[in-house]
């Protein structure tokens, strides 16, 4: 058994299908199966069945197919960060995050670890959820992933670094522009612009809302007598990420609900008002990586630059006080 054969074997696993692996090996289809044989003769026991349309695991099959894939990411990651501490003062520190979470999140750490460490490349991939940040950590395609902090995960640790506080985003010409803060149960009657579907932020936000709104007007007729308070109106309106929220509710759209981003400046938006929601606990974003003590020492550096960068005081935001 070799690491060749695991790599193959997780590979047709994942494909479902002995040619697509073998193209993508660069070899025969028959070199593959011989691979999927050893393992077989090794193991004693059939990993893959044929299926109407290629082949899938068998029960067997599956539980090495985990085990090794597991394995294999951990590796090639330890390799990775082997060659990282041969190359010295070089090497590179792979990231993966959001859409907007360099600009908001890591645009001055980003300059300041440039001048420490000119010599480590920095790459950075962008995913459309936690849940596929942590993928990406897990197969060790990355070593640092920044997140919404969730559940726990297995096979991940989270490091908590900055919480955000939740505003509600409106034009500076809009009534609510002038209020000093916001309670939520008063968003049970806001048509508000919608966050990412199934994102973290999200599913925190709705869920903060139903437990307060539940609470709070479950023996009160809601404000301005309108709707259950169970949850807010239906929006008509949502959008991939926090940037594009705010920007609808600056054109007029609608309100928002969105997490203060701590790289958001007062030039960003000048016909936007960002109106405090402080009961509502903030939103917490942080590092998720496989094991912290595993990390190269670059890696080890960025997540502490940025740590570093986000402890500063944040720039005054318009609309708060």
């Amino acid at each position: 058994m070799t690491l060749d054969d695991l790599r193959a074997f997780v590979a047709v696993c994942e494909a479902g299908n002995l040619s697509a692996v073998a193209r993508d090996l660069g070899c025969t289809q028959s070199a593959v199966s011989q691979r999927i044989k050893r393992l077989e003769r090794e193991t004693g026991i059939r990993l893959l069945e044929r299926r109407p349309r290629g082949v899938a695991p068998t029960q067997a099959g599956r539980i090495l197919r985990r085990a090794a894939a597991d394995g294999l990411s951990g590796l090639d990651l330890a390799l990775r960060q082997l060659a990282d501490l041969r190359a010295g003062d070089g090497g590179t520190v792979r990231v993966t995050t959001g859409a907007t979470t360099v600009r908001h999140f890591m645009s001055e750490a980003v300059v300041a670890f440039r001048g420490r460490h000119p010599h480590v490349n920095l790459e950075f991939r962008t995913e459309s959820s936690s849940r596929r940040c942590f993928e990406a950590v897990v197969d060790g395609d990355s070593e640092l992933a920044w997140i919404t902090l969730g559940p726990p995960v297995r096979g991940i640790e989270q490091h908590p670094v900055v919480g955000l506080p939740w505003v509600l985003a409106v034009r500076s010409d809009d009534p609510l522009a002038a209020r000093e803060r916001i309670e939520p149960e008063e968003l049970a009657v806001i048509r508000h612009i919608r966050l990412p579907e199934n994102s973290t932020s999200r599913m925190r936000l709705d869920g903060h809302l139903s437990h307060r709104l539940d609470g709070e007007l479950g023996h009160r007729e809601p404000p301005h007598g309108e709707g259950s308070g169970a949850v807010p109106p239906p929006s008509t309106t949502s959008v991939a990420d926090w940037d594009t929220a705010l920007l609808l509710a600056e054109l007029g759209v609608g309100p928002a609900v969105v997490p203060r981003p701590p790289g958001l400046g007062a030039t960003a938006h000048p016909s936007l008002r960002l109106v405090p929601i402080p009961a509502l606990p903030p939103l917490a974003t942080g590092w998720a990586v496989r094991q912290w003590d595993a990390l190269s020492p670059a890696a080890v550096a960025f997540a502490e630059t940025v740590t570093a960068c986000l402890g500063r005081p944040a720039p005054p935001v318009p609309g708060s006080p």
